[in-house]
């Protein structure tokens, strides 16, 4: 009777995984590509803030860090910050960003890092994503 019981558990545990599987194929994690644009000689204040604290709030508020990347023309390089999150779908990355821009240490750290002016030369730019089905990020 507990040999039952024991498999009739692991049959069930391996079926609701089997399911949570299923909802990940069906319900694609989308992905956000966001593009900032500093104000001149203020990308280091980016890279610091980005570095020391808004990966760490962003995690906090369910969006997970993907990559980080500047540009290497000579256009973009000293004034532009790329980089990608992920969310489980749209709906919760605007959840996410309600709850990130309303936490009060993002808004003192944000705060802080402007006491010596804007960073942002203008609203960052923003695509919404998903993996196709044969990108090494659906594997």
């Amino acid at each position: 009777m507990r040999l039952r019981s024991t498999v009739l558990a692991i049959a069930a545990l391996a079926g609701t995984f089997e399911l949570g599987r299923a909802a990940e194929r069906q319900a694609p994690r989308v992905y956000e590509l966001r593009t900032y644009t500093t104000v001149a000689g203020r990308l280091p204040a980016l890279h610091a803030r980005f570095r020391d604290h808004t990966m760490r709030l962003f995690e906090k508020h369910g969006m997970r860090n993907i990559a980080y990347w500047t540009p290497t023309d000579s256009a973009r390089r000293d004034n532009t910050l790329i980089y990608v999150l992920s969310h489980a779908s749209r709906e919760a990355a605007d959840a996410s960003w309600r709850a990130f821009a309303a936490d009060t240490a993002w808004i003192r750290v944000r705060n802080a890092s402007e006491a010596d002016g804007p960073i942002l030369a203008r609203a960052p730019e923003r695509t919404w994503m998903v993996a196709t089905d044969y990108s090494p990020a659906t594997r």
